[in-house]
Parts: C-alpha cells; structure tokens; sequence
C-alpha cells in the first residue's frame, strides 16, 4: 500500500510540472494587459529613481570647486615667430594666470593639485592682433572635470624684428680706495659684448660695463663681475628680452700706493756778461703725487729734472722751459693726480749784475812769492784800498772787508812783466781778491804801488 501510493504520488506532481511549463510559454490577453497597463506611472518610477541615484550619488561624492594660483602658461611652436628672425616679448604678465577655478567631483579634486594643472598657449593659433588663447587641462581624471577656467584667456605678445650688436665691453669701478692708495690699471680678459633682442630695446644700449666695488681695497682686485646695460643718460637697462652673449668677465683692478715727492732741476749754461743765474729755480708745482707699488715708491723721494733741461746760456733775463714730468717718472711710476697732465713750467731766475766797492786796510794785503831776501812795502795808496765787486745786488749787500782777502802775488806779476829775477824798485802791482761768497767776484784787477827792497 504504501508503495503504491508513494509512486502515485510522484507521477502527479511530475503532471502538474509539466502543465505549468507549457502554460508559461503562452502570452495570453491577461499578461499583455500587465505589462502595458500604466506607462506613465512606470515612467515616473524610473525617473523618481534615477533623481535617487542622483541625490544618493551627490551626497557621497559631490562636485566641487578648487583654485590654484600662479599657473604657469607654456608656448608651443615658438620657432614660428623666432624662425622667421622675429623675437616675442610676453605683455603684462600674461604668460601667468593668477587664478585657475576647477570643478569636478570630491574625489577628483581631492587626488589633484597645481602641478596637474596644465595651461599651454601653441603659437599655430596666433591671431591677428598677436594674442594666443589659453587652452587649459589636468593631466589626470580630464575626462572627470565639470569646468576648469582661468581669470584670462589668452597670452599677449609683442612681436618685433630681432636685432643683433657688438658693443665694446669697459670696465668700471664703484666705491673709494684705502686711503693713500689709488686705482691704476683696470682691465677685462674681454673686450666684446654680442647682445640681441627685440630692435626697440637692443636700440637702447648705448654701453656695456662690469662693475666692481673697489671700497675699503689697499692691494690688487681680480674677480668675476656682472654686466649691465645702459642707454645713453647712463641709466641700467634692465630688460630680460636682451640676450647677451656673456653675463659675466673677469676683471682686474690695479691698486697702487700715493706718495707725495719735491721736483728737483739742475740749471746748465752761463748767463750772458753782466748777468748771473740767482741759483733760484721755481716751478708751477713744488711738489707732485706719485702712484705705484709700495716696493717701487720706497726708493723714490725727489723727481729729477736732468742737466740740459734748463739752460741759461746766454741769457739776460728769466729762463722759463715747459717740462712734461712724464718723460722723468721712473719705471712703473705714475702721476696720482687724473687731473694734472704732468706739464709744467720750470723758471731759472737770472738777473743783471750791480757793483759795489769794499775798501780793504793796506795792512791786510797779502804777499806772496816774494823771495826771503827781500821785502816789500806798499806805498800808495797809504791806508785802505779800493776794490770793485761784481754780483748780485742780493748778494753784494751781506760782504763785508773782512769777507775779502786781498794779495799780491809776486811771482805771478814777475812771470806776466817777463822777470826772472826780483829787482829792487817800486813797481804798480795788481791786487787779486780771494772773496768768501763765490757769487761776487772782483771786477777789475785793483793796483797799488809796491816798493821793493833787499834786506840787509
């Protein structure tokens, strides 16, 4: 029974399987009406559902907005403009956007930031009036962005023809020396500059200089110093659209020692009869500052004005003679003084002489070679003699009779009269004077008469 049954069992289940599947695979009236019945509902459900998704969406991952600042604008192609010998200068700034706004999702913002920030300007689309638009970008989630804008839009340029030069590179110095000490030589390892740029500016230039701040030196300087620009009111030019073809050059700043030394000049030559050089020499500078290394000025104190310089010869009147100290400076010795061109004047005072007679005591009259056998006695004048001196008039006033030794040479009268031998007599015999100031000297041979005797 129970098997029976159990068998039954199975094989009415296994019917009604079979009759629901053949069923389902029919569309029947009842179905159909199902799935068309209330379209406007069913639309409304979806949408109620997308606008869910949507709310649930913006409350886990909303968009929002980042600023990054200072974005710095890339031009491409700029060989367009450069090949064809042009040069591009970027107007106010406009090659940086101050302030570039993005939106885009939290999570994409949050996974950027200002190096992802792409801003580029291609010169392809240069317009007409030289602006490049900006086309901005992340470089990352692009795809992601809702908006991404800067605070300007396009790059301006000036375009102008590009304009090449050499100017001669000078040195130049800033600042004062040491005291007692001077700038010599200042020189450069270069002497050229090549500098280019947009034809306006490089117009500008009108030199090239390397500074170098000498303040406070007492020795030789050598270093590396900047060049800079400057038009022609001396004022730097300081434009970053000049290319130079050196930026720096080594220079060398010679420091010399100033001593200050006394002119020294030896007067050559006779002045004309009657005239006397006064032995005073003056000159339009006494003294000269000097420069050179300490080692060299230690052994010159005096510039010497050689012999031959000033001559007198023949002269009746002062000598003046344009001398140029260079042509005496010794080697590596120069004038410290940029202002004094080393011309002078040297003056060699030369005045008429005056006479003036001095009387001499007959006592005071010296002989001399007169034989021992004999002796000799002046008998006119009785007491003084009368001798005229020659000189200056300066000179002339200080001598006195005791400055003056007179004497009677005997055996050089003998030798003059033709004697060989002293003869008793009176004879008129020149005096000569021996004088103690060399500038005055006797004017005429002064005679007296001598009586001359054997002694017994």
């Amino acid at each position: 029974m129970q098997t029976d049954c159990g068998q039954g069992c199975r094989i009415s289940r296994i019917n009604r399987w079979r009759r629901r599947s053949v069923n389902s695979g029919k569309a029947g009236p009842g179905m159909k009406n199902k799935i068309t019945k209330n379209w406007g509902l069913k639309i409304a459900s979806f949408l109620c559902a997308a606008g869910l998704w949507l709310v649930v969406t913006n409350i886990n991952d909303p968009v929002v907005s980042f600023r990054v600042s200072d974005v710095p604008v890339t031009i491409r192609n700029a060989g367009l403009i450069t090949d064809k010998g042009q040069v591009y200068e970027v107007l106010d700034g406009t090659d940086m956007i101050d302030v570039v706004t993005i939106s885009a999702p939290r999570s994409v913002i949050d996974a950027l930031d200002k190096s992802n920030v792409v801003a580029v300007a291609d010169v392809n689309d240069l317009t007409s009036v030289d602006t490049i638009p900006i086309k901005l970008s992340i470089n990352k989630y692009n795809d992601k962005l809702d908006t991404i804008k800067g605070n300007i839009d396009s790059v301006k340029l000036s375009i102008e023809e590009k304009k090449t030069r050499s100017l001669p590179l000078r040195p130049s110095t800033i600042g004062e020396v040491r005291d007692g000490y001077m700038i010599g030589n200042v020189k450069t390892d270069q002497n050229l500059i090549r500098i280019s740029g947009p034809q306006s500016a490089v117009s500008q230039v009108s030199k090239a200089q390397a500074e170098v701040d000498i303040s406070g030196f007492g020795s030789n300087i050598d270093t590396d110093a900047d060049i800079r620009l400057y038009d022609e009111e001396g004022k730097e030019i300081k434009a970053a659209n000049i290319e130079k073809s050196i930026s720096k050059v080594r220079v060398n700043v010679e420091i010399l020692q100033v001593k200050e030394v006394p002119l020294m000049c030896t007067v050559t030559g006779m002045a004309s009869e009657g005239h006397q050089f006064t032995g005073e020499i003056g000159y339009t500078r006494n003294t000269i500052q000097i420069a050179g290394r300490s080692q060299t000025l230690e052994h010159v104190n005096v510039i010497e004005i050689p012999e031959g310089v000033v001559d007198i010869t023949g002269a009746e009147e002062n000598v003046t003679v344009p001398v140029d100290l260079h042509d005496y400076l010794p080697e590596d010795v120069i004038l410290a003084d940029k202002e004094f061109n080393g011309q002078i004047e040297v003056t060699a005072h030369v005045e008429q002489e005056t006479q003036r007679s001095v009387r001499v005591p007959v006592n005071n009259i010296v002989f001399t070679g007169l034989p021992e056998e004999y002796e000799a006695v002046i008998t006119e004048p009785e007491n003084e003699c009368s001798i005229m001196l020659v000189g200056l008039a300066s000179n002339l006033e200080t001598v006195t009779a005791a400055d003056v030794t007179a004497v009677i040479d005997l055996e050089s009268w003998m030798e003059d009269e033709g004697m060989t031998e002293v003869i008793e007599g009176s004879y008129w015999i020149p005096v000569k004077t021996i004088i103690a100031n060399d500038t005055v000297r006797q004017r005429d041979d002064t005679e007296v008469r001598v009586h001359i005797i054997a002694k017994n």
